[in-house]
């Protein structure tokens, strides 16, 4: 049975105790939370810097039961010093998360595997798992691609990181995820994406970062996906949309988009 997590560019713009209230509320059994930058435009966060910041998150996580799916965002670089992430590690186990968002931005990959293993080994000093996601504008580009590193890097706790948009955009298919070992996917993202649209990186970026879609608005075979991945397998809800944040709250759109997702299982016959 699936389980649903409030990813963070949904409600990109609520606290990070705030988005766990609205995940409460909605009816969400997880979120999801950004504890680093994912672009060198964004700001730092604070609750990797504020004690006052994460107690408030805590007392969020306990007073509602809800927990922490996965952190963001560990982005392998070249010059990548994985130590670079023990604070980031350390506050995920802090607050009880399981899993970790990874960005291969390396395309050398011979090198990145053995970043991304150097990275595992670290976050199970935590007991996090470290998730390759591939996105057609990085070093990784497609799930066969993520798929070669994870198994090359051979760690217990890593994984491959699917995100519909992505995995569309990078001309998946859905035997690609069906030949997936199970005890590589420990979550998978979901949203819905515009077709046609613009192929270039900076078109992607546009709508990955500001303009998905409600599954069933766009014409991403989300049916598909769901089916092909294992029943149990966390569906983390990624649907950020700036336009609409202008006039419709974020606890709105987030119950709007797990209403979407929730139907979307149900055509999936899950």
């Amino acid at each position: 049975m699936h389980r649903f997590s409030l990813a963070f560019l949904t409600t990109h713009e609520a606290p990070p105790d705030q988005a766990v209230r609205i995940a409460a509320a909605t009816g969400y059994d997880l979120v999801g939370l950004r504890f680093l930058p994912a672009a060198p435009t964004e700001a730092p966060y604070p609750i990797l810097t504020d004690p006052a910041v994460e107690a408030r998150v805590k007392a969020a996580l306990d007073e509602t039961g809800i927990g922490i799916a996965d952190i963001e965002i560990a982005r392998l670089k070249p010059d990548t010093d994985v130590e670079s992430f023990r604070d980031f590690l350390a506050l995920g186990q802090r607050l009880g998360a399981k899993n970790v968002l990874v960005a291969g931005d390396d395309p050398e990959h011979a090198r990145l595997t053995e970043t991304f293993a150097a990275f595992c080994d670290l976050a199970a000093e935590y007991g996090l798992t470290g998730d390759l996601e591939f996105m057609p504008w990085t070093g990784v580009k497609t799930l066969p691609e993520a798929r070669t590193i994870v198994e090359a890097a051979g760690r217990e706790n890593g994984g491959v990181l699917i995100d519909g948009l992505h995995w569309d955009r990078s001309g998946g298919s859905l035997d690609d995820i069906r030949a997936l070992p199970p005890a590589l996917i420990h979550y998978a993202q979901i949203c819905d994406g515009p077709k046609p649209y613009d192929p270039t990186d900076a078109g992607m970026i546009e709508i990955a970062r500001g303009a998905r879609l409600l599954p069933g608005e766009g014409a991403i075979d989300l049916v598909g996906m769901v089916q092909a991945l294992p029943v149990d397998t966390v569906l983390s809800i990624e649907i950020p949309q700036l336009k609409k944040a202008r006039h419709m709250g974020p606890e709105a759109r987030a119950a709007e988009a797990l209403a979407r997702t929730k139907a979307l299982v149900v055509r999936a016959g899950r």
